[in-house]
């Protein structure tokens, strides 16, 4: 008998399951025509598990629910599977933030949006709390990330799956860029995972909410003794809360970029022999580069990686710095960029150059782009020969620079 999963297949829950499963090469069926309220009020459910909870894992010895067991399980069918660590004390420490992602992640977020969905009673003193709480977990997260790529080892473990599942519900219905960006190092750990091909072929593409839902149910009013009846007053209308103005939409203001004196450097037109060169790349588009820039209405900039030590793994470098180039991309009408990974062995380094219209990186993308933190900005000095070369070697890409193996690169056009 397979290993059947009763549960739709966008359940968070059901996803730590999904990708152990992944991870561990065995299959795992989803039940067909799943619906929930329906089939998991059926008798042959309830006799799987009698709360109606799902999901709920059918296997040949029997029943297992509750979805940090049913990882568990599906885990333990391959033996000494390295998802549960390499070591004892690495098992314990797995178990460890299991139980932290439960309690203190998974819990507090939805605390904080089930009653803003509906799904109970919205009261704004608990939900103060829930987020308060929220933010005290995520920042003991954030300053143990920042010495770790994963939560236990060097790889992912079955706590990095259960940790992002909790987190992605979050990223993706409640916790907008402007919370998160508080914890940059939870920011940088859940999209280099969740960018993971097993984590993508499970959960899908990730976008993260844009503002907080509104709320859906009256919230909670303490009741009143009866008074007598008095002539009936105007009441005045309740003042959003900030949190419920945050959620509302605001009109969209005209980019400050647009509004830069005209340049003489068409942006289009360099991407264009960029991406149009093919032979003699020094002499035509390296030169055209230079024919081309306007140091008046443009401006160039280093980047290096602050935490190149943790640059280990070749592939979840290469996942970070497409996840970085993916998160550009939003000033793409304004730039052109080029990151390079470069070493011949780990620890790799993630250096890149950027052409940004203004004189300044442009401070929506500082807003928006949490990556942009974790690297030092230097503008390039185009009076320094050294600097400039610097920048034309980047630009052809044909050779390694500064002594090192070019290993790959990737390009933002």
């Amino acid at each position: 008998m397979a290993l059947i999963l009763h549960s739709t297949n966008n359940n968070k829950n059901a996803s730590k399951a999904l990708i152990a499963a992944e991870y561990t090469g065995v299959k795992v069926d989803l039940a067909k025509d799943f619906q929930m309220g329906v089939s998991n009020k059926t008798p042959e459910f309830l006799e799987m598990n009698p709360i109606g909870k799902v999901p709920v894992l059918q296997t040949p010895d029997g029943p297992v629910f509750e979805s940090n067991a049913i990882a568990r399980y599906v885990t333990k069918t391959k033996p000494d599977n390295p998802l549960f660590g390499s070591s004892l004390i690495e098992y314990a420490q797995i178990e460890q933030w299991n139980d932290f992602s439960a309690t203190e992640v998974d819990a507090n977020i939805a605390r904080w949006l089930y009653p803003r969905l509906g799904y109970g009673v919205y009261i704004p003193q608990a939900e103060e709390g829930a987020v308060a709480a929220l933010k005290r977990a995520l920042g003991a997260l954030s300053t143990h990330l920042a010495s770790n790529t994963y939560l236990v080892g060097h790889c992912i473990t079955l706590a990095d799956i259960i940790m992002v599942c909790n987190l992605s519900i979050g990223f993706r219905m409640i916790m907008t860029k402007s919370f998160t960006k508080e914890f940059p190092h939870v920011e940088r750990y859940f999209w280099t995972v969740v960018n993971q091909p097993n984590f993508c072929k499970i959960l899908g593409e990730v976008k993260q909410a844009e503002s907080i839902p509104a709320v859906q149910s009256k919230p909670a009013q303490p009741e009143k003794p009866k008074a007598k009846e008095e002539p009936k007053k105007e009441v005045k209308k309740e003042e959003p809360s900030p949190v419920e103005e945050e959620a509302a939409p605001k009109p969209k203001a005209k980019n400050p970029l647009d509004l830069l004196p005209p340049s003489e450097m068409i942006l289009d037109d360099w991407k264009r022999l960029y991406s149009n060169t093919k032979t003699n790349f020094r002499e035509v588009a390296v030169k055209g580069f230079w024919d081309m820039y306007d140091p008046e209405g443009y401006s160039l900039w280093f980047c290096d990686y602050k935490y190149n030590d943790e640059n280990t793994v070749s592939f979840v470098t290469l996942n970070k710095v497409g996840g970085f180039l993916q998160r550009m991309d939003l000033v793409r009408k304004y730039a052109f960029g080029k990151m390079l990974i470069v070493g011949s062995e780990a620890p790799f380094k993630v250096q890149g150059l950027w052409l940004f219209r203004g004189k300044e990186i442009p401070k929506f993308v500082m807003d928006e782009v949490y990556d942009m933190e974790l690297y030092e900005w230097k503008e390039v000095d185009i009076n320094d020969e050294a600097q400039k070369e610097r920048v034309s070697q980047m630009i052809e890409d044909h050779e390694p620079f500064e002594g090192q193996a070019l290993l790959d690169a990737k390009c933002f056009k």
